[in-house]
């Protein structure tokens, strides 16, 4: 008996020790369970923050995207407003759009702003001007004598009379100027009556008399300080093309005094490399590009003793002999003029086009000029044709002639159409080039356009310091 109740003790004395265990063990299950819920609330707690941020973040992106939208609206309406300015009449706006649909339908839009790439390619230059003598039947071309309007007088009392620079033209003279014959043309440096004020492009003696020396002339200018000066590369001219080849560089007083700020100031005999500096006072127009067609077109007026010239634009480098230029280009394809095609467009409906959507001149201005070219019988450009030039658009700022009539007189008739029109004048090229072929079956203009990457492999290209505002368009 006294041992039934000791066991029976013994079990009541480890009641409390069992009942710890299974406290623990259901504290421990509780707490899981609370943990649980914990983890879940937390869990819900977060995906109401993310979906939030997510929400937020959502109303921020549709809030930008439709602020764009607005502002490339806004833009259109504003470009669209702009160019309004610049349309045709009514009566001639809706013809012209018609021009414009046709000239998408057949040739598609004008490259965007994203330009391809292109390269040089090589070009069959002799390896040296040893021995280089100029072929003894070269100049034989064209020939007519040809004179030059040197000064106009008042036509009238009127009080309003302003000489120019060009001249004043009319539309009959300019049309007979067109015929290869022994004539007096306009052609630059028309000076006004006496008393009047000058008209423009006005040099120093001394450098009258230097440029009057020359036999080969290679040019180029920059008015306005719209350029760096590129100096030729010297290693690559020969010696005998430094001795007998005057480098003139025209520029006005403001683009002398930004390259001598910058350390380009010329030396004691007025050189910069191998560039002679050449001043321009008083200029004769206020388009700093229309100017510059002045010594691009009339190197025969400025060089009058020249043979031969090359123009090179402000923004190239000649990283080639200027003698075996001419070799290649005029003597070995037996041509008088030289230039090369656009390295893009080849259609002056195109061009327009093109110059209308950059915006390169007044609207008004390029379509007035457009539709009189249409009228006298303009013809477009097709590539599956037998056309006279690889392309009816050139690219204009590399170009080699020889000093004959016919070049001559193609240099007067495009610059007077530059001094008539607008200053773009890719516009005026195949027609000037055209008409005077077609008004002139007999006399031929012994003209060759090459290879726009044969441009590139003799000179070396820039980007202009700053493009002169278009007339009309500020």
């Amino acid at each position: 008996m006294f041992s039934g109740m000791a066991l029976l003790r013994n079990n009541a004395e480890l009641f409390p020790e069992r009942r710890v265990i299974i406290d623990a063990a259901l504290n421990s299950i509780a707490k899981t369970d609370h943990g649980s819920k914990v983890l879940r609330r937390g869990s819900r707690r977060l995906s109401r923050i993310t979906k939030l941020r997510l929400f937020r973040w959502s109303f921020l992106l549709l809030a930008l995207f439709s602020i764009f939208l607005t502002v490339y609206e806004l833009k259109k309406f504003l470009q669209a407003k702009i160019e309004s300015r610049f349309t045709t009449p009514i009566d001639f706006e809706g013809e012209r759009y018609l021009e414009e649909n046709i000239f998408l339908n057949n040739y598609g839009r004008p490259p965007k702003s994203k330009r391809r790439k292109h390269f040089p390619c090589e070009v069959g230059l002799r390896q040296s001007v040893d021995g280089l003598i100029e072929p003894k039947d070269y100049m034989n071309f064209t020939w007519v004598s040809q004179d030059y309007v040197v000064s106009e007088e008042k036509t009238s009392e009127n009080d309003l009379f302003e000489p120019r620079f060009g001249g004043h033209a009319t539309l009959e003279e300019r049309e007979k100027s067109f015929y290869v014959k022994n004539q007096t043309i306009h052609c630059g440096f028309v000076k006004g009556p006496p008393g009047y004020p000058s008209t423009g492009f006005d040099l120093d003696e001394n450098d009258r008399a230097y440029m009057f020396s020359c036999k080969v002339a290679v040019s180029s200018c920059i008015f306005g300080s719209s350029d760096y000066i590129r100096r030729p590369t010297s290693k690559l001219i020969s010696q005998y093309s430094k001795d007998n080849v005057c480098f003139v560089m025209f520029m006005d007083d403001q683009t002398l005094s930004k390259l001598s700020s910058e350390g380009n100031q010329p030396d004691e005999r007025g050189y910069i490399g191998l560039w002679k500096i050449v001043i321009v006072q008083s200029l004769p127009y206020d388009d700093m590009r229309r100017t510059g067609k002045v010594p691009k077109f009339l190197s025969h007026r400025l060089f009058p003793n020249s043979r031969y010239s090359i123009w090179l634009d402000s923004k190239m480098r000649l990283t080639s002999d200027p003698m075996l230029i001419i070799e290649y280009f005029l003597w070995r394809m037996k041509v008088e003029y030289a230039i090369s095609n656009h390295y893009d467009r080849h259609s002056v409906w195109e061009e327009v086009l093109q110059n209308k959507r950059l915006n390169k001149y007044n609207h008004t201005k390029i379509d007035e000029q457009f539709s009189f070219y249409e009228s006298d019988g303009l013809p477009r450009f097709e590539p599956s044709n037998h056309n006279p030039l690889p392309s009816y658009v050139p690219e204009g700022s590399f170009i080699i002639r020889a000093h004959t009539p016919m070049s001559n007189l193609f240099s007067c008739l495009w610059f007077n159409e530059v001094n008539r029109f607008t200053s773009r004048d890719q516009l005026s090229f195949a027609y000037t080039y055209l008409k005077l072929r077609r008004m002139n079956p007999d006399k031929p203009f012994h003209l060759y356009m090459f290879k726009d990457c044969e441009r590139r492999a003799l000179l070396k290209l820039f980007r202009h310091r700053a493009a002169p505002s278009p007339p009309g368009t500020a």
